[in-house]
């Protein structure tokens, strides 16, 4: 544990943002499961309302630096190919 007050306060700082990275990675993760939700179910309105608040979601995360951004790039565009397979299939 910390005793000097400045380390204390560092302490007290580092937890907090550690929380608050916490559920900001969290909610990235839930849109994303709901957007894996709409694919295995395929219905296209779910599944454009959720790669829309899909990416919004990881950009945001990834802006304020709670991930990587080319991170960010890889789960977007992954997630975007596999809703573009998925349309092309149906349109074949």
């Amino acid at each position: 544990m910390a005793n000097h007050k400045s380390a204390l306060k560092r302490a007290k700082q580092s937890e907090q943002r550690r929380m608050r990275n916490r559920s900001r990675k969290s909610q990235m993760k839930t849109s994303i499961r709901t957007l894996q939700e709409a694919i295995t179910e395929k219905s296209e309105e779910q599944i454009a309302a959720g790669l829309k608040q899909a990416i919004g979601t990881i950009d945001r995360t990834a802006s304020r630096g709670v991930i990587h951004k080319n991170k960010a790039a890889r789960m977007v565009s992954r997630l975007t190919r596999k809703v573009n397979r998925l349309t092309a299939e149906e349109q074949a």
